[in-house]
Protein backbone atom coordinates (compact mmCIF):
# COMPACT_ATOMS: atom_id res chain seq x y z
CA UNK A 1 0.00 0.00 0.00
CA UNK A 2 0.94 3.66 -0.55
CA UNK A 3 1.85 5.72 2.07
CA UNK A 4 -0.83 8.64 3.18
CA UNK A 5 -1.31 11.01 5.66
CA UNK A 6 -2.28 9.90 8.82
CA UNK A 7 -3.67 13.20 11.43
CA UNK A 8 -1.40 15.86 12.67
CA UNK A 9 0.63 16.30 16.50
CA UNK A 10 0.99 19.57 17.79
CA UNK A 11 4.26 21.30 18.96
CA UNK A 12 5.02 24.22 20.51
CA UNK A 13 8.25 26.07 18.89
CA UNK A 14 10.19 28.77 20.61
CA UNK A 15 10.44 31.65 18.79
CA UNK A 16 12.58 34.56 19.43
CA UNK A 17 8.97 36.44 19.90
CA UNK A 18 7.67 33.97 21.97
CA UNK A 19 5.67 30.51 21.88
CA UNK A 20 4.39 29.64 18.76
CA UNK A 21 1.82 26.41 18.24
CA UNK A 22 2.53 24.19 15.25
CA UNK A 23 0.23 21.68 13.79
CA UNK A 24 2.65 19.13 12.32
CA UNK A 25 1.01 16.38 9.75
CA UNK A 26 2.25 12.94 10.10
CA UNK A 27 2.26 9.96 7.45
CA UNK A 28 1.31 6.11 7.52
CA UNK A 29 4.71 5.22 7.60
CA UNK A 30 6.64 8.09 9.20
CA UNK A 31 8.41 8.94 6.38
CA UNK A 32 7.11 13.07 6.74
CA UNK A 33 10.25 15.04 7.98
CA UNK A 34 9.83 18.79 8.48
CA UNK A 35 12.41 21.29 6.74
CA UNK A 36 12.22 24.46 8.64
CA UNK A 37 11.86 22.84 11.80
CA UNK A 38 13.08 19.74 12.11
CA UNK A 39 11.32 16.50 14.05
CA UNK A 40 12.37 17.16 17.58
CA UNK A 41 13.45 20.56 17.66
CA UNK A 42 11.92 22.77 20.17
CA UNK A 43 13.72 26.57 18.89
CA UNK A 44 13.08 28.51 15.76
CA UNK A 45 15.58 31.35 15.99
CA UNK A 46 17.32 33.51 13.59
CA UNK A 47 14.94 32.94 10.32
CA UNK A 48 14.95 36.95 10.39
CA UNK A 49 18.36 37.10 10.77
CA UNK A 50 19.03 35.22 7.43
CA UNK A 51 16.66 36.86 6.02
CA UNK A 52 18.43 40.78 7.05
CA UNK A 53 22.17 38.79 5.98
CA UNK A 54 20.53 37.76 2.19
CA UNK A 55 19.39 41.62 2.09
CA UNK A 56 22.21 43.01 3.01
CA UNK A 57 23.79 41.09 0.36
CA UNK A 58 21.99 43.24 -2.06
CA UNK A 59 19.52 40.39 -2.74
CA UNK A 60 16.07 41.25 -3.48
CA UNK A 61 13.07 40.74 -2.42
CA UNK A 62 12.13 38.05 -5.15
CA UNK A 63 15.58 36.84 -4.82
CA UNK A 64 14.81 35.73 -1.31
CA UNK A 65 11.52 34.72 -1.86
CA UNK A 66 12.64 31.47 -4.55
CA UNK A 67 16.13 30.86 -2.23
CA UNK A 68 13.18 30.20 0.62
CA UNK A 69 11.03 28.65 -1.52
CA UNK A 70 13.97 26.45 -3.04
CA UNK A 71 15.72 25.19 0.30
CA UNK A 72 13.00 25.33 2.87
CA UNK A 73 10.24 24.36 0.54
CA UNK A 74 8.04 27.08 2.21
CA UNK A 75 6.35 30.35 0.40
CA UNK A 76 6.43 33.59 2.15
CA UNK A 77 4.79 36.70 0.86
CA UNK A 78 6.51 39.91 -0.14
CA UNK A 79 5.27 41.45 2.79
CA UNK A 80 6.50 38.99 5.38
CA UNK A 81 10.38 39.96 3.39
CA UNK A 82 9.73 43.31 3.77
CA UNK A 83 8.37 43.38 7.43
CA UNK A 84 11.63 41.64 8.77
Amino acid sequence: STNQRNGKSSKTVLTDDGPLRLDIPRDRDGSFAPILIPKHERRFTGFDDKIIAMYARGMTVREIRAFLSEQYGTNVSHDFISSV
